[in-house]
């Protein structure tokens, strides 16, 4: 995942205001927005304080404030178990899913979903059975040989803020069971947009965003990656729309009068109504749940590549303009498949999403989601394209076990972001955006500064709300530990190294203590070299991380030093910069200045 909006809000709290359902709870990370530039950079300059009687400045700089102990939670205790996961009610003592088939009907005018769940385990089981539930209504369980309700409870009584309930469910000798539910219209996993909200605004709209902890929200599931799972879906919607999953599309046709393929989620009656149609889906490959995605709308799309089409809201205006952003997507993949190995995914789509969607890019496998800021004219957001594309090894393929050891995730897939950037659009480009993930690092270690704990690699997160504690420091410092362990050994060994830890571990959800094993199983003597403990364990910015070394960089970080000074670039200073540039400029411009520093003798 990437997240790509400036940091102008206090905290999580105040981002939520900008949404008006369940996405949020979603934090934002830094913009890639494309704007007139310089009367853009004017703008923000003129909003800069220069009051002279406003006092000094607020005594942090951080964009957001360090992390209170009182927002976290704690899971209550239900019954003795032992956990899989701080965030999930996943008991280790149970049998993971192995596959999951969906029914879903979808009804736009109550913002719900009728499902049928059917999970399968890879062997029998007695006794209770745990899964993370959230603002589900659960109609029934069911055998599904003979049909007879099995019991269940929900707990606790009071749903828990953050991780929900647990649904128990008693199994006698099962390997399968049914489950009847109806998600919240305030599903923090969906997001319904009603037609005035869309491009066209002929048809409703309704997506998905299940990282980190949200899948539980549209159907039952042991929402932990440590749980992979298969799956297969029918998608019941209106004949009008189309539907689009991180899965390989089967067939869409007509509802079967009868054949009980809604297993279920709804009567015939509702099924199989004239105005209806079924998308079917199947993902073949284990994928952790919250790698569960899906947009129905008003969808059409355009071919960028042979194995990759970009999908948008059915406007020529913004498919052509993604199709032009995206054309080289497939140079990007064939790098990727030197650089990692091969891509086994089969397809490498993208869907461009209405502007709610709050991220940059999702990395759904198969069907990537990008927020429309991405396209920019000029290629530039083909960069989140590059990161949510290298997550297909790194995330994807080999999965953090829990959010504790996220940057196994996200600092693998930023290291290898840059390599296919630096592949692709050369080493500048790369180092511009080490560069901003530099000071985006120095930036997060100040907002936690009161609760360091969250500034580790390896966390401790008993009881903390995942999408509360997000920051660039599993992206960034992690990044910067791959890094130094390319410097150590040099960047042949460094690339052989990856392309086998990616082939032992792909389809698995790992730790970082098994990463830590593997590096030095297969790096004899790293750990004299680097200190792994301090680059894991320890907080902040560990000593032997690095800056960026490039002229373009050092050119532009001066030219931002030069402000605090009360210089201004001159116009043929910053001819030739795009939107990366003028991010890294923006970032490392000073938060206040006194109206007698700034001279009016360049670009204002």
């Amino acid at each position: 995942m990437l997240l790509t909006f400036i940091h102008l809000f206090p905290s999580p709290s105040k981002f939520k205001t900008l949404f008006s359902a369940p996405l949020q709870r979603q934090q934002s990370r830094r913009s890639n927005r494309t704007t007139s530039l310089p009367l853009f950079l004017c703008q923000i300059l003129r909003n800069i304080s220069t009051d002279k009687t406003a006092g000094p400045p607020p005594p942090t700089a951080s964009a957001e404030p360090s992390v209170s102990v009182d927002k976290f939670f704690s899971i209550p205790p239900s019954s003795p178990m032992a956990a899989v996961d701080p965030h999930s009610f996943t008991d280790s003592t149970h049998p993971l899913t192995t596959h999951i088939s969906l029914s879903l009907y979808f009804d736009f005018p109550s913002s719900t979903i009728l499902a049928s769940t059917l999970i399968s385990l890879p062997t029998t089981h007695s006794g209770p059975f745990t899964l993370d539930t959230r603002s589900l209504s659960i109609t029934s369980v069911l055998d599904p040989t003979t049909l007879t309700p099995l019991p269940f409870t929900l707990t606790p009584p009071i749903p828990h803020p953050v991780f929900g309930q647990s649904l128990i469910i008693t199994l006698s000798n099962h390997s399968q069971v049914i489950i009847i539910s109806k998600t919240s219209a305030s599903s923090s996993a969906l997001q319904w947009l009603s037609p005035p909200q869309t491009f066209n605004k002929a048809f409703p709209f309704v997506y998905t965003q299940c990282q980190s902890i949200h899948a539980r929200s549209i159907f039952p599931c042991q929402d932990t990656p440590a749980a992979r799972i298969r799956y297969d879906a029918k998608l019941n919607i209106p004949r009008q729309l189309f539907a689009v999953m991180s899965a390989r599309h089967v067939d869409r046709r007509a509802p079967v009068v009868g054949s009980g393929e809604a297993r279920g989620a709804c009567d015939d009656s509702l099924w199989c109504g004239d105005d209806r149609v079924v998308d079917d889906f199947l993902m073949e490959q284990p994928i952790p749940p919250y790698l569960f995605a899906f947009a129905v709308g008003e969808l059409g799309f355009r071919d960028v590549g042979p194995r990759s089409r970009v999908y948008s809201e059915a406007a020529p205006a913004v498919l052509d303009a993604a199709a032009r952003e995206f054309a080289g997507t497939e140079d990007m993949i064939r790098v990727g498949e030197k650089l990692f190995g091969p891509y086994d995914w089969e397809r490498f789509d993208l869907l461009v999403l209405p502007p709610s969607f709050p991220y940059g890019g999702m990395e759904n496998p198969r069907m990537v989601f990008l927020t429309p800021t991405v396209i920019k004219g000029d290629a530039t957001g083909a960069q989140v394209v590059a990161h949510e594309l290298a997550h297909s090894w790194t995330g994807n393929l080999i999965t953090n076990k829990t959010n504790e050891h996220f940057w196994l995730n996200e600092g693998f897939t930023t290291y290898a972001e840059r390599r296919i950037v630096e592949a692709v659009q050369g080493e500048d480009r790369a180092a511009l955006n080490i560069g901003i993930g530099w000071k985006g690092l120095v930036d997060a270690v100040e907002r936690f500064k009161d609760n360091m704990e969250f500034t580790k690699l390896k966390t401790n997160q008993e009881g903390v709300d995942p999408d509360e504690i997000y920051s660039e420091i599993p992206y960034e410092k992690g990044f910067q530990f791959l890094w130094r362990i390319e410097r150590q050994i040099g960047r042949p060994a460094f690339d052989e190294f990856i392309k086998k830890y990616i082939a032992t571990f792909k389809f698995q959800s790992i730790d970082t203590d098994t990463f830590l094993n593997f590096l030095k199983a297969n790096v004899p003597g790293i750990e004299n070299q680097i200190d792994l403990k301090l680059w894991t364990e320890g907080i902040g910015i560990p000593p032997d991380a690095m800056e960026p070394v490039s002229s373009i960089y050092t050119k532009i970080v001066s030219l931002a030093n030069e402000f605090k000074l009360g210089r201004m670039p001159r116009e043929d200073e910053v001819a030739d910069w795009h939107g990366q540039e003028w991010e890294l400029y923006l970032e490392n411009l000073p938060k206040y200045v006194e109206a007698s520093q700034v001279r009016d003798n360049s670009i204002l």
